[in-house]
């Protein structure tokens, strides 16, 4: 049976698709993103999206037969204030929403495609070799003051992620720098960057959380905005984090010095 893709930006659709395609399934995707070009080669068929076509998007899956669905890769929240690009189904399924933080957003929307008979499934199972363990992951071991930054960063994500507008804080010798919201990981840490050299990046996954969407992802990257920033240690949640191209992620990890640990919540 075909899967359909619903692809942001970032590499976890392209490997999703590539290991689908390695295994004799290659799924449609339907591309929320710039580039297109990598996901072709392992895909049935590539189907940009240009902003949020709900309407559109539905009624090409019903007309292929698709049943199944993943969502996968960054998605811009920001997408929701841009009216000009929003089809009119989208613009009521954001009306209906009582709140819009990620839980409520994401849960909506597979809500809404179940609600047209898509069964939602999830990539976890797929990559199931890319999450991080406990202890050491790359690089070097975090020093004495990293470790007391990665528990204490720990501390606040308990706190923190829960409220469901962001999975990852930065904090440095005990003080909360930086916490995400929409503008995603990779701003908050230039953004940490700006404010001061040094840190820890903790990032987390909300207790209960739908693993079907928004799992934890980290990759080369991520370590090289982190040195860019001048922090020095990444602690990521233990067996719910994807550490995609392993490989170059413990390159990076060693040629920037960082520390990258898996921590239980």
């Amino acid at each position: 049976m075909t899967v359909a893709i619903v692809a942001g930006e970032g590499l976890l659709p392209e490997e999703i698709a590539r290991r689908m395609a390695m295994r004799g399934s290659k799924p449609v995707v339907y591309a929320i993103r710039e580039n297109c070009e990598s996901l072709a080669p392992h895909a049935l068929d590539v189907v940009p999206v240009l902003g949020a076509e709900l309407a559109s998007t539905l009624k090409d899956m019903s007309l292929r037969g698709i049943k199944k669905v993943m969502l996968a890769g960054f998605v811009p929240k920001t997408l929701m204030y841009r009216s000009a690009i929003l089809d009119t189904m989208s613009r009521n399924f954001l009306a209906s929403l009582e709140a819009r933080d990620d839980h409520s957003l994401l849960g909506g929307i597979v809500a809404l495609f179940e609600r047209f008979g898509f069964d939602v499934i999830g990539y976890r199972d797929i990559l199931e070799d890319l999450l991080a363990g406990n202890g050491v992951v790359a690089g070097r071991a975090p020093t004495e003051d990293e470790d007391v930054d990665v528990r204490y960063g720990v501390e606040i994500a308990r706190v923190v992620v829960p409220l469901s507008f962001g999975q990852s804080v930065i904090v440095h010798k005990k003080s909360v720098v930086a916490v995400e919201a929409m503008e995603g990981t990779d701003i908050t840490i230039l953004r940490a960057g700006s404010l001061c050299k040094g840190g820890v990046l903790v990032k987390m996954i909300k207790q209960g959380q739908d693993s079907r969407y928004d799992i934890p992802i980290v990759g080369p990257s991520t370590l090289n905005l982190m040195s860019r920033a001048g922090l020095t240690c990444l602690a990521v949640h233990a067996g719910w984090t994807l550490v995609l191209s392993p490989e170059d992620f413990s390159s990076a990890a060693a040629l920037n010095g960082i520390s990258v640990v898996g921590v239980d919540y």
